[in-house]
């Protein structure tokens, strides 16, 4: 395996919290209802844009979109947590020789600084974000760009994420992608949308897909 590429929400990072509370802010400035956590969460990806249309529809999304990013930007750094195995499975992969990139809807300028601010972006080669180009996952030029940046073929790499839209952003250069359950969506939908193999997290996936041993409770997160 030379490349392993990464979602970022609900894959490496759990950002659900702050995600929530800037759609909520967005909703409360147009007067609109605010929609409960969880529908949140069940709705979240594709990026903000796609997000926002399936909740509040396509009348006020412009200016939903101002308030969210407005109430993002100051608080994004805020209820962001880590999964277990996050540092553990990128050392790893690293020792192995892999090449690693986080490959995210979420604004790639963003996810920079998030990744910095949990000190794991001294594991990657690139973090790749919505912004960085024209495209967004699961758009075919969006995973050849992120292939390319990293100068790997699909037939020796890897996608892990979260999502169907993960699975389907592996699928449209025939790339193998394997999915975790911590972000938003249960088993049942990802092996529907044709993930390798579906994992409770990211260490059951470090040990069964990549053969590491399990980790040290000093390394887990």
């Amino acid at each position: 395996m030379n490349a392993v590429l990464l979602d970022l929400d609900g894959t490496l990072i759990d950002h659900f919290s702050v995600i929530y509370r800037c759609y909520a802010y967005a909703q409360k400035k147009l007067g609109l209802e605010q929609v409960d956590f969880e529908t949140v969460k069940r709705t979240v990806g594709g990026s903000v844009p796609v997000t926002l249309e399936r909740l509040i529809g396509t009348e006020k999304l412009s200016e939903a979109l101002i308030h969210f990013h407005e109430h993002f930007d100051q608080i994004f750094l805020e209820d962001v947590g880590i999964y277990p195995g996050v540092h553990w499975l990128l050392h790893a992969l690293k020792e192995r020789g892999c090449k690693t990139a986080v490959f995210t809807n979420k604004g790639g300028d963003s996810s920079r600084q998030l990744c910095a601010h949990l000190k794991f972006d001294h594991y990657l080669d690139a973090i790749v974000g919505h912004g960085d180009t024209a495209y967004r996952k699961p758009e075919r030029e969006f995973t050849q760009y992120i292939l390319s940046r990293l100068q790997s073929d699909p037939d020796d790499s890897c996608l892990i994420g979260d999502s169907p839209f993960d699975i389907e952003a592996a699928k449209v250069v025939g790339m193998t992608s394997y999915a975790v359950t911590t972000g938003t969506h249960s088993s049942e939908p990802l092996i529907e949308a044709g993930a390798h193999g579906v994992y409770p997290d990211l260490i059951e996936l470090g040990k069964t897909v990549f053969g590491f041993a399990a980790p040290k409770d000093a390394i887990q997160v």
